[in-house]
This record gives structure tokens, C-alpha cells and sequence, in this order.
């Protein structure tokens, strides 16, 4: 089954019901109808560029409707889409470009001027705008695609490094939106309101695909502004809402001012593509009434494990494998170790893509194949498995753990035992350099008002065995970030090595 597959079966069943509206639709609601009709008329014009079967089609939009339009519009003509980054400076984006080397590349107005300096830099692709204007003929498909084709070249998302770019099939696509419409319960009558950019697979497959898969209605905003989210789902206007721990911080401030518990109909607000804070939860089920339901993926694997939709949601855990997900925690001799212990975290399943664009290298380094010729992913997370619930928790990056004098010292315990002060409002602790150690342990702190080193430092002693306790407490007024909220530990090095007044504990 494909991708295009799942959207003409949501069709057929569903064509004059409401696909998507929101702020970032003009011209108001769109049905199913209309959303295939303008994407086939999409496909007429890109087939008139000169787009074929197996060519790929770069895409560089905030969030609109014609982002759904430009989608199925490749997959009808067998084109794979590479999303980018609307964060991207225009060298960035050149060094995707090059790497990738799409036929075109559609832009909206807003990233036109990023887009001709990145062509400049990496010629090769044909620009095209990205507008309202859907009047070309329409276009059948070219050649239907099949489960292996490529759908999406999705570039990770670089916060240790170059991006890479991961080649995702119809096949693995379609077996994470199967997965979250059983386990999350997605139907028809559900609305999500999202905000997440679509350049990335949280708002892009979590989000818009699996929605419109299941059939139900998107309403899509350009941006996620929290004031006008808390009205909106205090207000009953969607029954879904998925966002990551940044969003959740904010949106809990913004529903402390408003002070109301949502209505019946919002049933789901998921979390992922970061650590979400055990306060955090706690704040917002105190607030709405909802506990938000933490999930693990990558954008190399889709979607592979989730707190249950009906039973305990344990903050701090990311709960246990989808369906259809095998996983494998391992030591450093590559066997597998006993539930409650430490290890890497494999992955395996129909969802897992097949390797990154041109390296094969980086590729083979990234499996693992057992004894039946199975082939396990490397996600380079540290995991442990509990022994009586089957709930994995992440214990941060493989290159994030900090070895101190000789000892392991996983950042997210840290974090967790700080984030939890009352004048704490963010925090990320990180590993620096040094020479007596090996590696200091180092905390980033945004606070609530004022807070001393010696304070946090008496607090986490309380808390934590010494060894873990950081030695050092940088203050900041905001944690550095990527487009998905993933926190630039690199930067924090850099800061931490930087001329400033950090404080010592």
C-alpha cells in the first residue's frame, strides 16, 4: 500500500467532508474532493516541468494548504518530496540542495529570496512558486507508485552534525500512519489542531498524514502562538493537539492565565521529539484535566513506541513499542541486556527507512544484523526497559552521556532533579572538557527570578549521588534550540567555553 493508496481511500468515503481549514488554509475549508482536485491539477503543472517517476521535488513553505496539494501531487506522479527546513539560513539550505538534488524546488513568496541565494549556491534545481493557482489540466498518475518507492527524503535534524538525509518508502510511511491511527484511536469525527512545521515528521506524517489518513480534519495554523491554542482548545475546537515540550511549557503558562479545564471533546495531546519535563505533565493535568500522552520516534523510523491511549501514561517514559515495532536494548558488546538495565535502543519493523541518500557507509554503521538476518536500527539513544510495566525511558544520546572520574552521568536524570526546583523554569545539563575529570558536568539554567549556583548546587546534592552533582551552573535567559525544539547542546559547549560570568557551584 501507498501513500497515495491511503489519501484516495479517504476519499472515497469522505469526499465532501471537511480535509482541512484553519488560519493557514485561505479561501476557507477545503473537502477531500477539492484537496485531490487541486492536487491533480498540481501534478498537470509539475509534469509540464518535466517531473518523472522516481525524480525528487524539494519543498520550502511554512505551513498552508497548498503544502497537502504539493504532496500528493508528487505522489501521483511517482516523485519522491525532500521538506525543508524554513529555518534554514540559505547555506544551509545549498548543502541540502546539493546533497539532494531535486528537479524542483517549490517555494512560498515568504523563503523565495533564502531560496534563489541557496540556488545560486547549488544550481541545478528549477524554481517554482507556490501559490493559490490551481488552474492547470489535470494529471493522472504517471506510474502508480508501489510500497518501496520513495516518498520522502527527510534531513535529520543536525544538532551533532551535518544533516542527513534519510529516504523514506511509501511502505514505511504507511505502516507508522497505521500504527498511530490503532493505537491512538484516530477516526473521522477527530479535528487536530496543528501547528507543528511540515517540513518535519512530527507535524508532516504524525500529524497532517495520518490525520487525513484516517479521515479526519486538519486545522492547520502557520505558527504556534499559545494564547490563541488555549482559547482554541479550551474552546472544544479540536479533539486532538500534538506538540513538543517547548509548546507544552508555553501553553501551560498561557492556561495558568485563563484558568479552565478543556471540555470532553479534546481527548489526545501527544508529546515528542524532546524529553518531556515530569513538572510539565504534572502542571498540565492539573490545568485541563488531560494527561499528555508521551511518544518516541525518529526520522529515520517513524513513530515506533507510545504510551497506551487507554491504561497509565508514566511520565518520563515514552511507553512501550507500537504495533508491529520490535526493539532490542543492548550493552556495549552488542547483547541484549536485562529489563531494568541500561543499553542502547534498536529498532526494528516495516517502518524503519532503508538508509541515508549516498551513504552507504553511514548506512551499514547505523544497523545492526542478528543471527537471522534481521536488521536492528541504531537510534544512539540510551534506554532502559521497567521490568514490571515493559515501559522504556530514555536516558539521553550514547554521545551525550558524560563520563565524569570514571563514572556515567546521564544528563536527563540531572535535568530532571533540577527542572524540579520551584525557580527552575528551564534546564540542560551537558558535559565540557576537562583535564582533571575527563568531563565536568555543566548546567544551563533559564530561572524564575533570581536563584544562586550555591542553591541549585545544595538542591541537587540532596538528590543526587555526588559525582552527578554539576560542578558548574551557567545562567541563561533561553536555552539555544533547533526548528523542533531539540536543545543545541553543541551551543551549550561552545557558551560554557565562552568569555562570560558563569557561576560555580
Amino acid at each position: 500500500m501507498t501513500l497515495l493508496d491511503l489519501i484516495d481511500g479517504a476519499v472515497r468515503d469522505r469526499q465532501d467532508a471537511v480535509a482541512l481549514d484553519g488560519p493557514a488554509v485561505p479561501g476557507g475549508p477545503r473537502t477531500y474532493g477539492t484537496l485531490v482536485e487541486h492536487a491533480a491539477r498540481r501534478a498537470g503543472e509539475l509534469a509540464r516541468r518535466g517531473v518523472r517517476p522516481g525524480d525528487r521535488v524539494a519543498m520550502l513553505s511554512e505551513n498552508r494548504a497548498e503544502v497537502a496539494e504539493l504532496l500528493i501531487a508528487c505522489w501521483r506522479l511517482g516523485a519522491c518530496v525532500v521538506p525543508l527546513n524554513t529555518r534554514h539560513t540559505p547555506r544551509e539550505l545549498a548543502l541540502v540542495l546539493d546533497d539532494a538534488r531535486p528537479r524542483l524546488l517549490v517555494v512560498d513568496e515568504e523563503h523565495e529570496p533564502a531560496a534563489r541565494r541557496a540556488l545560486d549556491a547549488a544550481p541545478g534545481a528549477a524554481l517554482v512558486p507556490l501559490d493559490g493557482s490551481v488552474e492547470g489540466r489535470i494529471a493522472g498518475p504517471q506510474a502508480a507508485p508501489v510500497a518501496t518507492d520513495a516518498a520522502l527524503l527527510l534531513y535529520t535534524s543536525g544538532t551533532t552534525g551535518r544533516s542527513k538525509g534519510a529516504l523514506l518508502s511509501h511502505g514505511n510511511v504507511v505502516a507508522t500512519i497505521a500504527a498511530l491511527i490503532a493505537a491512538w484511536r484516530i477516526v473521522p469525527e477527530d479535528r487536530l489542531l496543528l501547528t507543528l512545521p511540515l517540513f518535519h515528521t512530527h507535524g508532516l506524517v504524525v500529524g497532517l498524514l495520518t490525520t487525513l489518513a484516517a479521515g479526519g480534519t486538519v486545522a492547520l495554523h502557520r505558527r504556534f502562538d499559545a494564547g490563541e491554542i488555549a482559547r482554541a482548545l479550551g474552546a472544544g475546537e479540536a479533539s486532538l493537539f500534538y506538540g513538543v515540550p517547548t509548546l507544552y511549557v508555553r501553553l501551560v503558562e498561557a492556561l495558568r492565565e485563563r484558568g479552565a479545564a478543556f471540555p470532553a471533546r479534546v481527548r489526545l495531546c501527544c508529546s515528542g521529539s524532546a524529553p518531556l519535563a515530569p513538572e510539565t505533565f504534572g502542571a498540565f493535568r492539573e490545568l485541563t484535566g488531560l494527561e499528555i500522552l508521551e511518544r518516541y520516534g525518529m526520522t529515520e523510523t517513524g513513530m515506533t513506541l507510545s504510551n497506551p491511549y487507554a491504561g497509565p501514561r508514566l511520565p518520563g517514559t515514552v511507553g512501550r513499542p507500537l504495533p508491529g515495532v520490535s526493539i532490542r536494548i543492548v550493552g556495549e558488546d552488542g547483547t541484549d541486556v536485562s529489563d531494568g538495565a541500561d543499553g542502547e535502543l534498536l529498532v526494528a519493523g516495516p517502518n524503519v527507512f532503508g538508509g541515508y541518500l549516498g551513504d552507504e557507509r553511514k548506512t551499514r554503521e547505523s544497523f545492526v544484523v542478528d543471527g537471522q538476518g534481521g536488521r536492528w536500527f541504531r537510534t544512539g539513544d540510551l534506554a532502559r526497559r521497567d521490568p514490571a510495566t515493559g515501559h522504556v525511558t530514555l536516558l539521553g544520546r550514547r554521545h551525550e552521556l558524560i563520563i565524569s572520574g570514571g563514572f556515567n552521568v546521564y544528563p536527563r536524570e540531572v535535568e530532571d532533579v533540577l527542572a524540579a526546583h520551584p525557580r527552575v523554569a528551564e534546564v540542560a545539563v551537558c558535559g565540557v572538557p576537562d583535564p582533571e575529570w575527563g568531563e565536568r558536568v555543566v548546567a544551563f539554567v533559564v530561572g524564575r527570578g533570581a536563584i544562586s549556583a550555591r542553591e541549585l548546587a545544595a538542591w541537587a546534592r540532596e538528590r543526587l549521588a555526588g559525582y552527578k552533582v554539576p560542578r558548574r551552573f551557567v545562567p541563561l535567559a533561553s536555552l539555544p534550540r533547533n526548528a523542533m525544539g531539540k536543545i543545541d547542546r553543541r551551543a551549550l559547549v561552545r557558551e560554557a567555553g565562552a568569555d562570560g560570568t558563569p557561576e560555580e557551584g
